[in-house]
């Protein structure tokens, strides 16, 4: 280990071997030999929504918080003092307030997240143009030949990026640093909150070696229960299997798992890979077919749609309905427009049109609504709809109560339906 290998993240002082760091006194250090060489970065914003609302409402800071719905919804994303509780995201709701009674509930507000997700965007775009969000809290960097535009390499950069969300946003978010993009999303999760973790490829293999299978992104329960049939549960399991047999058993699967058990990730950090659908959607505490409760829930779906392609100045030509039964039996439908949309009112419209067309199928589990062929908002609401004269009053009310809400916030205007 060089002396350079050490970095405060409080002070970016070069701290050498020092615990704590010389200039600023801090135990903040981090220390790793290769440090200065890797340039692949993953970014996690800290409990995201629930860290926007404490920073809107200083009351909340030392209060469990809890984004969702009511008491039949679902905990959207819970502070770290709910965490400790026990609450977890996707958890029901109810559950949630069993293990936290004294959490503070607060329904999302998707608009001002999406603002301050443009703003953290703004400050990754000025360390690298190779930035690839995945949602509105985390994104991949690529910051390879940044070190000769800033003078200094990427770990410095992103304790600077992570320091200034802090100070100017007032949210935080955890670094992961690695040699690949699946390597540098693992890291990001090790030391959270604010953690800034390190993987170099020196010790991919021994780091791996033991750690469960579901490490890797995008395997779920289904898939996890899938592998553990087969006898995998860790990265060791996986060495001991030879490609064409996991490809045999799990198909294309199997052979990005052969490459992931190896610490292998050849995907590219892709600035230009297109959002191709924007939805929502929510899992029942008691499984319903009451028509007027589902009405309420389509509603908040499209407005939730609608507000995520405002704030990013998309909209879509499809609008896509999905409800799954009691019995696991996933309903989806989908309706071209003739023009596309970003309104929460039209979008709400044709999905209730899709709802009436499935009859009486429930009761019903779960239901989302989705937008997607997407399309800059330019393209958006131009021809008007001449079977129903007073969507254009309509579109211009929906306008208003956006401007009215982005001012005194998400309940100064309240829908009956959204209420149900």
């Amino acid at each position: 280990m060089t002396a350079a290998s050490g970095l405060c993240r409080d002070c970016f002082s070069r701290t050498g071997s020092a615990r704590r760091c010389p200039s600023c006194g801090s135990p903040r250090v981090l220390r790793h030999p290769e440090l200065d060489s890797l340039t692949i970065a993953h970014m996690d914003c800290d409990a995201f929504y629930a860290s926007v609302e404490k920073r809107d409402n200083p009351d909340l800071a030392d209060k469990p918080v809890i984004i969702g719905g009511g008491k039949r919804g679902v905990v959207s994303t819970a502070c770290y003092v709910a965490r400790i509780r026990g609450v977890r995201s996707a958890m029901p709701m109810f559950q949630a307030l069993k293990l936290c009674p004294e959490a503070v509930v607060i329904k999302p507000r998707m608009s001002v997240y999406a603002e301050v997700s443009k703003q953290i965007r703004a400050l990754m775009d000025e360390l690298t143009p190779v930035v690839e969000p995945l949602s509105l809290d985390e994104a991949f960097m690529d910051l390879s030949g940044t070190q000769r535009l800033h003078g200094h390499p990427p770990a410095v950069m992103l304790a600077r990026l992570v320091k200034r969300m802090k100070d100017e946003l007032g949210v935080t978010g955890s670094i992961g640093l690695s040699h690949n993009k699946f390597l540098a999303k693992v890291a990001s999760d090790l030391e959270k909150p604010r953690g800034f973790s390190v993987i170099g490829r020196a010790e991919t293999a021994e780091f791996l070696r033991d750690k469960p299978v579901r490490l890797i992104w995008g395997i779920g329960p289904a898939a996890q229960e899938s592998l553990e049939r087969a006898g995998i549960r860790t990265f060791t399991d996986l060495l001991r299997w030879e490609q064409e047999a996991l490809v045999a058993r799990f198909g294309a699967m199997g052979q990005r798992l052969w490459h992931l058990a190896r610490g292998e990730d050849r995907r590219r950090v892709s600035a230009h890979d297109p959002i191709k659908s924007i939805s929502n959607e929510t899992t029942f505490f008691e499984d319903t077919g009451d028509a007027d409760v589902l009405d309420g829930h389509i509603w908040r779906m499209a407005e939730k749609v609608a507000d995520r392609a405002k704030a990013r100045g998309l909209a879509g030509r499809v609008v896509t309905l999905k409800l799954k039964r009691a019995n696991h039996r996933v309903l989806s439908r989908q309706q071209s427009l003739r023009d596309p949309t970003q309104m929460a009112d039209r979008i709400y419209r044709t999905a209730r049109a899709l709802f009436d067309q499935l009859g009486d199928q429930g009761p019903y589990r779960l239901l989302g609504c989705g937008l997607s062929h997407l399309c800059p908002e330019t393209e958006a609401d131009v021809s008007g709809d001449l079977l129903d004269p007073q969507a254009a009053q309509r579109a211009r009310a929906e306008r208003a109560t956006d401007a009215i809400r982005k001012r005194f916030g998400a309940d100064a205007i309240l829908k009956g339906r959204g209420m149900r």
